[in-house]
């Protein structure tokens, strides 16, 4: 972004702080500062919800929940996102991983409204190891998938599982092919989506089921998929 220019659009950075997740949470923001300099927006990054209200809100018009959970945020913030972001539509949502890490989980409850927002699932396994696998892609002409070719790698991520697949409820982007898992794993739910978009709600928004390794943003398929959700979600 050149020097002194207004940002065309503000995003807002909710990222799980510390842990295992910490060296992919430090590569996104690297990554997303560069692309910020490029596309004319600007980031902001925070650790728990503490700040989040409607005022905050009002300042973003992208919320994206890099790998943070939905439990343990206060209840202010709860409502306000709830009712700003996706009711309203006044922003747009993009979600990593443990964003749909939805049942309770260190002492939290699950956050009833949020399991229906992720096309009504609920956590149930996930792989013990990594696990390499190919994605692929169903809607390719969806924005967010584009240039993302039909098929592509994802090199030892961590897959959860879920009481049942959202496909119902979600319009679902791309999924893994789960007979590609290497190693293989018992641990399969058949219909696994991996991107996917929930269209009854006035939010533009996109969850991406990618996060482990530091390697993904070296992945050009993860990194196009990535740049057009924000994009794709922004409202300038």
């Amino acid at each position: 972004m050149a020097e002194n220019a207004t940002p065309r659009f503000k995003i807002v950075v909710l990222a799980e702080a510390g842990g295992i997740h910490r060296p992919f949470v430090d590569a996104a923001k690297v990554w997303l500062d560069k692309q910020a300099a490029g596309n004319t927006f600007s980031v902001e990054c925070i650790q728990d919800s503490a700040k989040i209200d409607g005022a905050f809100l009002s300042r973003y018009q992208v919320f994206i929940q890099r790998n943070y959970p939905a439990y343990g945020w206060t209840p202010t913030a709860m409502a306000a996102f709830t009712k700003c972001i996706i009711e309203e539509g006044r922003g747009g949502w993009i979600g990593f991983h443990h964003a749909t890490l939805l049942g309770e989980f260190a002492g939290y409850p699950m956050w009833p409204w949020f399991s229906p927002f992720m096309g009504g699932i609920r956590f149930t396994d996930y792989i013990p190891k990594f696990a390499t696998a190919t994605v692929v892609v169903e809607d390719p002409l969806h924005p967010v998938m584009k240039d993302a070719g039909k098929t592509f790698a994802v090199d030892q991520e961590k897959r959860y599982a879920y009481d049942k697949s959202p496909r119902p409820n979600v319009h679902v982007l791309a999924r893994v092919n789960q007979a590609t898992y290497s190693p293989d794993t018992r641990t399969k739910m058949g219909d696994h989506l991996v991107v996917w978009t929930t269209e009854h709600y006035k939010a533009r928004n996109s969850h991406i089921f990618m996060r482990y390794h530091t390697e993904l943003f070296h992945n050009p398929a993860f990194t196009t998929i990535f740049r057009n959700s924000i994009l794709g979600v922004a409202r300038p």
